[in-house]
């Protein structure tokens, strides 16, 4: 019988861990700080840094406001996810 996955394991999927990175990479990109992008979103800084290092997931309207405050489109971001292509 194959292992059943826990919510943990499921956070921490290699699919979810590369969409955090292609948004971590998009902040760093704007050069902007985890503050920076907290204020935007109308979050603290530990908000950001808790779903940038796995700490928690983002829901999809999560996922969209963090998007936009970075100038990016959810769906765009997410196709580059499946087609394997750079920021």
């Amino acid at each position: 019988m194959g292992k059943t996955r826990t919510s943990w394991d499921k956070a921490h999927d290699d699919r979810y861990r590369k969409l955090m990175d292609l948004l971590v990479a998009a902040r760093k990109k704007l050069g902007l700080s985890q503050a920076a992008l907290a204020e935007r979103l109308g979050h603290h800084q530990q908000f950001v840094s808790r779903y940038e290092t796995y700490q928690r997931r983002l829901d999809v309207v999560e996922f969209v406001e963090v998007t936009k405050a970075l100038g990016l489109n959810a769906t765009d971001l997410i196709a580059r996810l499946e087609s394997d292509s750079p920021l």
